[in-house]
């Protein structure tokens, strides 16, 4: 990279410029706990499968933007190595504002058969973190965690105390409301999956089974652990949004009372309904249709499960450290922030949400100018808008960008009423900026629930970069991803893709009701749910990978 000068950058560090050789490192490096070992198989062909242990998955190298030069590996030197988290959708499964009678119209957005047991998953999760601990193919011990948000399903406050729980570890009771569950899994409403009750529902149809005492043993209290590195929060739709598309001000009052829907008589009516997620002219009719009644079950208020507001959400994050955000964000209006990822490595947690509502995002010109700010003042070689060279006398820092959505989900650029004034551009608009800073490794997301990894080419090879997509956990694969930077010693980095899956046994006993056995039949659970999404499991080319990004 023109302008970028290597050896002085590792001088920096207090790495020499020969480095230390990844062989040594390897000696310390282990891919014990994650997909190059093992990952989770179906069992069978056909109808309600069990998994069991498969095969791992082998590390793809991806040379899409440069190519990868012989004996890389005796030169490499670990930068940075983390873990990300997405789209974990901790839920309050018992709220009276759920819309799960639309799962026949929308799939698993409004309804999943294992949402009453999302804390005991995500902490299965944080588990494996804290058992592998190190990058498994440099060897460098994590420098921290980064959930790409969707961190609450429905923008409870509640929920958001459950995120916070699982993460910083302590005692978690993942129940509102009532003493038992009240929810849609045992109102003998033949829709939904009832796992306590003996009657047949369209998920036994499909080869669900009956799990006496399941959603007692969902609502009782256990421990998380919390994780043995430091964590950072990015922010998403469903963090800021009601059910992640609508927005505040419609049903507020409805969280805290005694009325749930459980569906409708006409499904005419259902698809109305379900219209207002996507077309904001069709909210009026829709709010109509809510307030007329439709089959109402009777649940036991709770106030825990009121709204928080954006500014709420960053403040609870304040006093175990903040994990990335500060008193400058803590109003809520500007939601994003840059850390030091490790020596000589900057990230950049961005804020893509729209207050506006719709679950997909945009990103402000105020951000975008921020942005461009923080990634000017580390690049010594950086380009205009027209494309001109720009040099300057700074110390170079390389990025990993972060946020919820992705350049293909942010098309939403109706006004955010935090900056009504502020314009709102789309992921093109993003991807163009950071093709302008040579700097820039790559940008982590979520959102899409589905494993994606793309590369973002430009004529110029320094000016390309990664977008790497990680599955969410809510859903089959309950996939996190480690990625880890080398410096190779060539003019090349890599980054090096790894998937984590849940630290619970791929199969259990159907009378087992252990915290670890509700992990296990959390991730059974997903891979059967008859709303499973397309592939989310992605190519080998968007799982275990070695990503090649060309530094000068």
């Amino acid at each position: 990279m023109t302008g970028f000068n290597r050896r002085s950058f590792l001088l920096a560090m207090g790495v020499s410029a020969a480095g230390v050789p990844l062989l040594d490192r390897q000696a310390f490096a282990s891919t014990a706990g994650t997909t190059l070992d093992t990952t989770a198989a179906p069992i069978g062909t056909s109808g309600y499968r069990r998994l069991a242990a498969g095969p791992g998955w082998p590390t793809v190298v991806r040379g899409d933007l440069v190519q990868a030069k012989a004996n890389r590996e005796a030169r490499r030197t670990a930068l940075a190595s983390f873990v990300q988290f997405s789209d974990m959708h901790i839920c309050d499964a018992q709220s009276p504002l759920r819309f799960e009678y639309l799962h026949p119209i929308m799939g698993s957005s409004a309804h999943r058969p294992q949402e009453a047991l999302t804390t005991q998953g995500s902490t299965s999760l944080v588990r494996r973190v804290n058992a592998v601990k190190n990058g498994p193919l440099t060897g460098r011990p994590f420098d921290f965690l980064m959930t790409t948000g969707d961190n609450t399903d429905n923008h409870e406050n509640i929920e958001l105390d459950w995120y916070l729980t699982v993460l910083n570890g302590g005692r978690i009771t993942p129940n509102t409301g009532d003493a038992r569950y009240e929810g849609v899994q045992n109102a003998g409403i033949s829709t939904f999956w009832q796992p306590d009750l003996s009657g047949a529902d369209d998920y036994k149809a499909k080869g669900f089974p009956q799990l006496n005492g399941l959603l007692d043993a969902a609502v009782r209290e256990f421990t998380s652990p919390g994780l043995d590195i430091p964590w950072y929060s990015t922010i998403g739709n469903h963090d800021d949004s009601v059910v992640g598309a609508l927005p505040d001000g419609l049903l507020d009052s409805w969280y805290t009372g005694r009325k749930k829907i459980v569906g409708f008589g006409d499904p005419v009516q259902n698809a109305k309904v379900a219209q207002a997620f996507n077309d904001p002219k069709a909210i009026p009719e829709a709010m109509a249709i809510l307030a007329s009644g439709g089959v109402v079950r009777t649940v036991t208020p709770d106030s825990r499960r009121r709204l928080f507001s954006t500014g709420e959400f960053v403040r609870k994050h304040l006093p175990t450290g903040g994990h990335g955000y500060t008193d400058a964000n803590a109003d809520g209006v500007d939601v994003f922030y840059s850390f030091r990822m490790a020596p000589g490595v900057t990230g950049i947690s961005m804020d893509t949400t729209n207050l506006a509502g719709f679950s997909t995002g945009s990103i402000g010109l105020h951000q975008l100018n921020w942005i461009e700010k923080t990634l000017r003042r580390n690049s010594s070689l950086y380009y205009d808008w027209l494309g001109l060279p720009q040099r300057q006398n700074v110390t170079d820092e390389l990025f990993v960008l972060f946020s919820h959505h992705t350049s293909t989900t942010m098309g939403n650029v109706l006004p955010d009423k935090r900056r009504p004034l502020d314009p709102r551009m789309n992921g093109d608009a993003l991807v163009n900026l950071l093709h302008r800073f040579p700097n820039v490794l790559a940008w982590v997301n979520g959102h899409t629930h589905r494993n994606v990894i793309t590369p973002h080419r430009h004529a110029t090879a320094s000016r390309s970069f990664w977008e790497i997509n990680t599955a969410a956990h809510v859903d089959y694969p309950q996939h996190a991803r480690v990625i880890e930077v080398a410096d190779n010693g060539d003019g090349t980095l890599s980054l090096f893709t790894t998937l984590l899956e849940a630290d619970a046994p791929y199969q259990v006993d159907y009378d087992d009701r252990s915290d670890t056995a509700l992990a296990s039949l959390s991730r059974e659970i997903t891979y059967n749910d008859i709303h499973s999404r397309t592939n989310p499991l992605g190519t080998p080319l968007d799982r275990n990978t070695e990503l090649l990004v060309a530094v000068r």
